[in-house]
């Protein structure tokens, strides 16, 4: 089990209970709606227990094709934020107006709009590679009205980067005997890296509120 993750968040657990579709449902549910977890060691692992290696190793098997695994999780991911820029679209306003709601409240949204303005469309692309953002990102985009093209561009680049990405890195990396044996140590690296442009966002913005 991956350290500091309950069992229901366990990547190996969700593949051999649910296999590529469960999969699939999940990274397309973190790219629109408010559900958190790893999806980036998800994605690895995945990439992973397709290869023979992990077959030999009695982990469990995916039992599809590469090609056809990174097909999957790559639509996933495109139709997930997809959904998002539609719900930012037409009732993003009423989510973020809500007075009780902690979540979708307007500090939320202002911070998320000054993200756009810093990064301005790639921000679709970035946020990927940042929990818990690359849910609000396209929901956000959506409510900020960017062009429909511009964030259908921007989220095919994105999501081929991380979902095929991140998947082929696990299937490649897989094979090297050091990662195929301590594949759970790799994938938490995986998500500890995800995390750097948090932390370097964090900095930047200690070091900006320090400058005023």
């Amino acid at each position: 089990m991956l350290a500091l993750l309950p069992d229901w968040l366990d990547p190996q657990q969700l593949i051999d209970k649910g296999g590529l579709w469960l999969v699939a449902a999940i990274i397309f549910a973190e790219s629109c709606l408010v559900f958190f977890r790893p999806g980036d060691a998800l994605l690895f692992i995945t990439g992973f227990l397709t290869t023979k290696a992990a077959a030999e190793k009695g982990l469990p098997h995916i039992g599809q094709p590469i090609v056809l695994v990174v097909l999957v999780l790559f639509v996933a991911a495109v139709l997930g934020n997809q959904v998002g820029y539609l719900i930012g679209r037409t009732t993003g306003a009423k989510l973020f107006g809500r007075p009780n709601s902690k979540l979708f409240s307007q500090k939320n949204l202002d911070k998320s709009h000054d993200f756009f303005e810093r990064h301005g469309s790639k921000t679709v692309v970035l946020a990927r590679f940042v929990p818990v953002v690359r849910t609000f990102a396209p929901i956000v985009a959506g409510m900020s009205r960017m062009k429909y093209r511009t964030f259908g561009t921007f989220n095919l680049v994105g999501a081929a980067i991380w979902a095929i990405g991140v998947t082929l890195l696990g299937y490649f990396l897989g094979r090297i005997e050091f990662i195929k044996n301590h594949i759970e140590l790799a994938a938490v690296g995986i998500v500890a890296l995800s995390f750097v442009p948090i932390i370097l966002e964090y900095r930047k913005h200690r070091q900006t509120a320090v400058g005023h």
